[in-house]
């Protein structure tokens, strides 16, 4: 489906730093077909990538002094918003810190990336000539992005008074789950982290739409990928895997089976 409009609040790009750019090209474009279109920039390269010409995300080598201090092969999500300074008040006031930026991508928007307050990273898009991701509700694109944390309360309260979220509740067999809203539309989850999870920090993760959950599964391990979490059912929701690329960046595909 062609997008053409994104609202305050809604995830409108993704973005893969990655340690390996060369395999992850060859991993991502062989598991979702997706198209890499390379643009020069003045930083070195931004790799464009695309279904059928129309973007859907990006990726880009990280650079040394990055890897130096310690970042690893992972993927940004963006969320739109309205006014970019506004929406960086709010960040700041509610507890999160401003990461990068503000700055303008050319003509294309302004950006940010910043963390919430217990450090899950994320980035912001006031978009000018470029909206996001053009493509959204088929295959091999973005569906769902889901908050890990281990303080669901102070989340409730940080994403809210930053994009004007709303929350519905629910127990997933078990598991207290909450919702993200943007007006009508559900537009990610929040799960608590428990000890379990052992040390690792607070995250977003991304949902890819795939047509066979257990097809593609074996397709990343083909592929030099590893599946963390195997392939498991949701009720009334589909199946879905965690998956490493070949650099450790994580990320879920899901086969939507929904009211089954």
């Amino acid at each position: 489906m062609k997008v053409d409009q994104y609202f305050q609040g809604q995830p409108c790009w993704i973005e893969l730093a990655s340690l390996n750019i060369s395999a992850s090209k060859q991993f991502y474009s062989s598991l979702f077909g997706w198209e890499i279109i390379d643009m020069p920039i003045p930083q070195g390269i931004y790799s464009m990538m695309a279904i059928d010409g129309d973007d859907i995300g990006a990726m880009y080598q990280l650079p040394e002094e990055m890897v130096a201090n310690g970042d690893t092969t992972q993927w940004t999500v963006y969320f739109a918003v309205e006014n970019l300074d506004s929406s960086l008040v709010d960040v700041i006031g509610a507890g999160g810190t401003l990461l990068i930026g503000p700055h303008d991508v050319g003509e294309a928007g302004r950006m940010a990336i910043v963390q919430d307050p217990e450090g899950a990273r994320f980035a912001l898009w006031q978009a000018k000539n470029h909206l996001g991701a053009q493509r959204a509700a088929e295959t091999h694109t973005l569906c769902w992005v889901e908050l890990a944390c281990r303080d669901p309360q102070e989340a409730k309260k940080f994403y809210p008074h930053v994009f004007g979220w709303g929350t519905r509740d629910s127990n997933m067999e078990g598991m207290d789950y909450t919702e993200w809203q943007v007006g009508a539309q559900d537009i990610g989850g929040m799960m608590a982290m428990t000890e379990e999870w052992g040390d690792m920090p607070a995250h977003w993760m991304l949902y890819f739409t795939v047509e066979n959950c257990d097809d593609k599964a074996a397709q990343v391990e083909q592929l030099g990928g590893k599946v963390c979490v195997p392939p498991t059912d949701i009720p009334n929701v589909g199946r879905f895997a965690v998956i490493n690329d070949p650099d450790g960046g994580f990320f879920s595909i899901i086969e939507l089976r929904m009211g089954s």
